[in-house]
């Protein structure tokens, strides 16, 4: 048996931010913003909307466009760096709004690399004998972005995006390959210091600021560029397939600048390269599944479409998923 993707659905906030919003927050401008991200706008929640209402819209979206009923879901794995609290997992709360009761339900945290790690574990049910798996990328990055930060601020919106995962005997579609990797040791750059159980909440914390999302760019962009090419090469290597018999990649959309030494190093021509980031941002583990919902909106996701998705995140992570689909 083969894991198959059937249907694809997403979110984001009604409400959006745009550069020229920024200038009047801090000090940036559209055009620096613009040159070094390749982002003009983002999405972003309203003060009372959590990753759960992002993700069970998306969720419903996915559902439909898979023709599965909510009563007919094998599990529900949601990836998430912004649940809606630490316990109950935001995936619980999903399964009671959509109406999906006692099937599996968890979330897992690989940064931005998450919803690929939940495609590999539906795959891994999958052949265990589990059918119809939801798998949700959703992040809330703007409740954890810290707005006098000039050089984070900038960078990040809110969304969600869902897939559901099907039993196939179809040798010719569905997953192909996959690969997946992770360096604890470079955790550092990319990080949310306080709210676990290191940092508990205090008022020292607050004050400090670290709640809030620190990143050091310049030491992130290396990594990324890295771990994208090798979690690209060797998903493919896995398949022996060629990096030309790619009809699209799909990247996570974080910086124009990596997405682009991403492709140069595989020498996938730009136009195959899937990017919305101007108008959305870095969602983290929503960016994939909104990008892949939009490319099968617009007619570029087609069916027989060989597409490979790779992404790196906090951790350090990196994977990379190639399918038919």
């Amino acid at each position: 048996m083969k894991a198959l993707i059937t249907g694809i659905g997403s979110y984001v906030p009604e409400k959006v931010l745009t550069n020229f919003d920024f200038e009047k927050m801090v000090d940036t401008s559209d055009e620096w913003i613009r040159t070094r991200s390749g982002i003009k706008e983002r999405h972003v929640t309203t003060a009372d909307q959590a990753t759960s209402d992002l993700s069970v819209i998306a969720a419903q979206r996915a559902l439909k466009s898979a023709g599965v009923k909510s009563k007919d879901i094998g599990a529900i794995i949601l990836a998430t760096a912004t649940p809606d609290m630490l316990f109950p997992s935001t995936a619980c709360l999903v399964q009671a709004r959509i109406g999906a009761p006692h099937v599996i339900a968890f979330d897992i945290s690989a940064g931005c690399t998450g919803f690929l790690y939940g495609l590999a574990i539906a795959e891994s049910f999958v052949m265990h004998g589990y059918n119809n798996l939801l798998v949700i990328g959703a992040d809330n990055l703007t409740k954890i972005t810290d707005y006098t930060d000039r050089t984070t601020c900038v960078l990040f919106g809110d969304g969600a995006g869902a897939a559901v995962v099907k039993r196939t005997d179809d040798n010719e579609n569905g997953i192909i390959s996959s690969y997946f990797a992770a360096d604890g040791s470079s955790w550092e750059p990319l990080q949310q210091p306080a709210g676990g159980s290191r940092i508990p909440a205090s008022y020292d914390s607050v004050d400090k600021r670290l709640h809030f999302i620190k990143m050091q760019g310049n030491e992130v962009f290396k990594l990324a560029v890295r771990a994208m090419s090798e979690a690209a090469i060797k998903t493919l290597k896995r398949a022996s397939i060629h990096a030309s018999e790619i009809d699209l990649l799909i990247p996570h959309q974080a910086n124009i600048r990596i997405i682009e030494a991403s492709a140069k190093r595989l020498h996938i021509p730009m136009d195959k390269v899937i990017i919305n980031l101007d108008r959305y941002g870095n969602t983290s583990a929503a960016s994939i599944p909104i990008a892949l919902d939009e490319a099968a909106q617009q007619g570029r996701l087609c069916k027989g479409s060989l597409v490979l998705m790779i992404a790196f995140g906090a951790g350090f992570t990196w994977g990379g998923v190639l399918f038919r689909y």
